[in-house]
């Protein structure tokens, strides 16, 4: 039989009139009022579809400034929305000009060592890193919203892509092939970001979860690191692998190839960038050092090379690199044959990780200036900024932590600062590459160990320590995977670690007794709370959890034992047998077929025992399901309750009514 809406009014009609019931652990003389148990406003399955589907991809409603606007005007919303340009190009004015210079010339100087580097690491030519640090910043200034985001290649993104790459293909021996797989893989990279953002799915990168970045962004700097040794130890022969064991292995093996000039060098100029940094790090006000620093390590080092040329046979140089602007790749992406999905795994987890990086600094220092980064449009950002990149002999870029906090600190007030810095390259793109030809390759790995040596974040684990064990484990599991396996597959088992425990919280959920507060109508969790007392006669318990396929019968197992232990304790005290199992539904969001198919069956089994099941406080998705299933028809008139302290009220009442009524 279906239960009518009349037969629901009638339930809440009930509790909602009767009165004077006094709860049995109150201490005041104000009867308790009871209040209706409601379903929610009736709407049809379309109508539940769409809001579901609004909630889903536009819990932010991006398009509430275009309500009650002129065509014009919702015209000229439109481009500010997909061109934030628009949105601040007309306010700007000389005095953010300034600063805006300052800023831009500050990470240009930091960029242009680090592009040259990080190509190194991605084990493409060093001028690729310098035209991934011109075409981007550019379409970004454009496209993004974050007016401190500091654009370019990053270590993470460069050294995925040459793992993944290398793996598969040598870029010493196919050189061209090598560099059509980066720029194809950068392509995938930004059509899978810009899909991201145009779709709005960006919920999916947030399964690469804190604790999963910590561990892996630590073991990648390690990894990184290590490889450097070739070139701070100047030499030639080196393994390609990305593991601890094989590059420790490859130090020892060519010992013979150790040269004293280099590691000297090396020396210097890395206690000298680890020094600045340092300095900049305990006292912001000399940010610009840690900036400044590595430019100059190049200048000097180039210096002391190029002057003692004669004599240092043994420090291996950058050599050649040709002037001009970047010339199109277009007809370099690999786009069919054998390599195809090799480029597509590549540009999907380096977009992934560069992704996940940009959007977390943007947000970071958004958050900084109390202004917002809408996180859809910066994915459509650095997506078509890679799109446009592959096609302009770019790889994977984003927004760096290193430049933005330097492009921060130096007081930027737009993103014209990365017009600015993308200006310093093309000065030097156009006129300065054969001041380059000298500068040594130690000094490259030297600035690469100081960049992401501030990866290594312990403060973070010891938290996750603190915290959460699991989380900890996820961590450690994405740190040693990274060391010991391989890149990616370090980075798949922590996510796989991040999603068991999302999958541990869903199939078992918290349960746990309630009891009342002293003097209050408060029920809360006993374990929490040891002034909670328990109400006799009745077991209060609370499931913290949607009830659905996945943990109903979990529930529905650990509910039968709260029962059968609370049963062994009133025993063992000798104390009032249980009559009322009350279930608070506070957490319960939503529950599906299989939910209540086990409440009913609780109820019939507790109905055996001579036990009442009684519901508090279901949500409206709970209670519209409940009542559209007649799950409802065997609670009767007292068992939906809109609180668990008017549900002990009012069965006390009840049973109170019972026991005074003549035989």
């Amino acid at each position: 039989m279906v239960l009518s809406s009349n037969r629901v009014e009638d339930l809440s009609t009930h509790a909602c009139n009767k009165e004077g019931f006094e709860l049995p652990i109150s201490n005041h003389d104000v009867p308790l009022e009871m209040h209706r148990v409601c379903l929610p406003p009736h709407k049809t399955t379309l109508e539940k579809l769409g809001q579901r589907l609004l909630e889903v991809f536009f819990p932010d409603d991006p398009l509430h400034k275009f309500k009650n606007q002129t065509c014009l005007m919702k015209l000229y919303l439109g481009l500010q929305f997909f061109f934030p340009v628009f949105e601040w190009g007309p306010q700007y004015n000389l005095k953010l000009l300034r600063p805006d210079i300052i800023s831009g010339l500050t990470i240009a100087s930091l960029a242009i060592p680090q592009g040259i580097s990080y190509a190194k690491l991605a084990n493409l030519p060093p001028i690729v890193g310098l035209y991934s640090s011109f075409v981007p910043p550019l379409i970004y200034s454009v496209l993004g919203s974050s007016r401190h985001l500091a654009v370019g290649p990053v270590s993470i993104a460069s050294l995925v892509m040459g793992t993944m790459l290398s793996e598969v293909v040598s870029y010493t021996e196919q050189p061209i092939l090598y560099l059509q797989l980066a720029f194809t893989a950068t392509l995938f990279a930004g059509v899978f970001q810009a899909s991201l953002g145009f779709f709005r799915l960006g919920f999916i990168i947030d399964f690469l979860s804190k604790a999963t970045l910590v561990g892996f962004m630590a073991g990648a700097a390690v990894i990184v690191s290590l490889q450097q040794l070739k070139g701070l130890l100047g030499m030639v022969h080196f393994t390609s692998k990305m593991q601890i064991v094989p590059v420790l292995s490859s130090v020892f093996q060519h010992k013979d190839e150790w040269s004293w000039q280099t590691i000297v060098m090396g020396i210097c100029f890395l206690a000298f960038l680890l020094t600045t940094r340092q300095i900049s790090t305990r006292n912001p006000k000399f940010f610009w050092l840690s900036a400044a620093s590595p430019l100059a390590s190049v200048v000097l080092s180039t210096l002391v090379v190029a002057c003692l040329k004669s004599k240092a046979h043994g420090i291996q140089i950058i050599g050649h690199l040709p002037k001009g602007l970047n010339p199109p790749s277009m007809n370099m992406l690999y786009l069919s044959g054998p390599y195809l999905p090799l480029a597509i795994k590549t540009g999907i987890v380096s977009g992934i990780l560069a992704l996940t990086e940009g959007i977390a600094v943007g947000r970071t220092f958004a958050a900084l200036k109390n202004y917002q980064v809408d996180g859809n449009k910066e994915m459509m950002a650095i997506g078509l900024m890679n799109m446009a990149g592959s096609c302009s002999s770019c790889y994977v870029t984003t927004g760096s932590f290193s430049r933005s906090a330097v492009n921060y600190n130096a007081g930027a007030q737009t993103v014209v600062s990365n017009i600015i810095m993308a200006t310093a390259v093309l000065i030097t793109l156009l006129f300065l590459m054969p001041l380059f030809y000298y500068t040594p390759i130690v000094i490259l790995a030297a600035i690469i160990i100081t960049a992401v040596i501030g990866l290594i974040d312990y403060q973070a684990a010891l938290r996750l320590w603190k915290v959460d064990k699991l989380d900890f484990l996820a961590c450690l599991c994405s740190f040693f995977g990274v060391l010991f396996i391989s890149v990616p597959l370090g980075l798949a088992i922590a996510v796989g670690v991040s999603v068991f425990k999302i999958l541990l919280h869903v199939t078992r959920p918290n349960t746990g007794v309630l009891g009342n507060i002293p003097g209050t109508q408060v029920y809360q969790n006993m374990n929490r709370y040891r002034t909670a007392v328990r109400i006799p006669s009745f077991l209060i318990l609370a499931v913290e959890a949607p009830i659905y396929f996945a943990n109903s019968t979990y529930i529905q197992e650990r509910i039968l034992r709260w029962i059968r232990e609370e049963e062994e304790r009133i025993e063992a005290n000798q104390e009032t047998a249980i009559k009322c199992v009350i279930i608070d539904m506070t957490a319960v969001s939503s529950i599906d077929s299989s939910g209540i198919d086990t409440i009913c069956e609780l109820r019939k089994t507790l109905d055996k025992q001579s036990l009442k099941l009684v519901l508090a406080n279901p949500g409206g998705n709970v209670m519209e399901k409940l009542h559209e299933s007649n799950a409802l028809e065997g609670f009767g008139l007292n068992g939906i309750y809109l609180t668990v302290s008017e549900a002990v009220a009012d069965i006390s009442s009840l049973w109170k009514t019972e026991t005074e009524l003549p035989i």
